[in-house]
């Protein structure tokens, strides 16, 4: 997804002078196409993020549209006070781009897990979410990104993720899609865990004869309320999945739409579990371990339907 944001944001580029790339040595690899083309809008601050966010700040008052890139948390946690004080309170055309969401550098410990940045991100004032799925999100993403006159916080995949979608999709910021109908449970994903419960679905179909409703919740904020309270009426059953900590993520913004709208209907959140994850692995292994492997996801759908 990192190769799919990176080319999108490109061909962006050459066609809008406004766009410059604001990075903290890292996303060597994939940003030299950028820097090469576009020198005089390319920056290395070093391993200084606060000073990336107040960089691009300037730099996005100035009239431009200024993109962050790094990995993981670095470019949100911490850099958090100048997201919220300098990007958010000015409403600054800064995008905030993350690559490798959730726990995509396994190998390389907690510190490089970024499994808080929804529940944090979506609390400021301004900010749309962003968090697509697969490949076709993520160009779709990164246009409507750049249309979007605002902070805008966009949580990549890492690399290698396989799509979700088959062919072409609407995609429209606060409109969640429908990847598949279904009757007897509503599976409301964001990111590419989303392909695990897609072969959770498949799985529970072919096993047990249960109907599964899988929908894409690419933009945490704005929600999209509809999506969620037709899920709660027409189908009364739900399970949110994410790549992130059960508290204040994705799962808890579609629980908050249910309260607020007064919909009563079977709930559960699927994610991280409420704890450090200090355990050192890949991204499957991790996934597996936690219960958003493809048998966890499949587990949980067979218990909420009542099978």
């Amino acid at each position: 997804m990192r190769g799919v944001f990176n080319k999108t944001l490109l061909e962006l580029a050459r066609k809008d002078p406004r766009i410059y790339m604001i990075l903290a040595d890292i996303g060597y690899g994939e940003i030299e196409p950028f820097r090469d083309a576009f020198p005089d809008r390319y920056y290395n601050v070093g391993v200084a993020e606060q000073n990336m966010t107040g960089v691009a700040c300037g730099v996005a008052m100035e009239g431009n549209i200024a993109v962050t890139y790094s990995i993981a948390n670095f470019p949100t946690l911490r850099c958090l006070e100048q997201i919220r004080n300098d990007v958010c309170y000015h409403n600054a055309n800064v995008k905030i781009v993350i690559i490798g969401g959730g726990v995509s550098y396994g190998p390389l410990g907690v510190s490089h897990h970024s499994t808080e940045d929804i529940a944090i991100l979506r609390a400021l004032p301004n900010i749309v979410v962003c968090v697509p799925c697969d490949t076709c999100e993520a160009e779709a993403a990164v246009r409507a990104m750049i249309a979007h006159d605002g902070p805008f916080y966009y949580r990549c995949g890492y690399k290698n993720e396989k799509d979700i979608h088959d062919g072409s999709i609407d995609f429209r910021l606060g409109k969640a899609l429908t990847v598949r109908e279904g009757t007897d449970v509503c599976v409301i994903f964001t990111g590419p865990i989303g392909y695990n419960a897609k072969l959770a679905a498949e799985q529970v179909q072919r096993e047990h004869g249960i109907s599964v409703r899988l929908v894409s919740l690419h933009t945490i904020k704005p929600i999209d309320r509809n999506a969620i309270t037709d899920a709660a009426r027409n189908i009364g059953c739900i399970l949110t999945v994410e790549e992130h900590n059960l508290s204040g993520g994705m799962g808890s913004a579609v629980a908050e739409v249910l309260a607020d709208e007064g919909c009563i209907c079977k709930v559960k959140r699927l994610a991280l579990p409420d704890v450090n994850v200090s355990l050192v692995g890949s991204q499957e292994w991790l996934r597996d371990r936690y219960g958003l492997g493809v048998r966890g996801i499949a587990d949980e759908l067979v218990k909420l339907s009542g099978r």
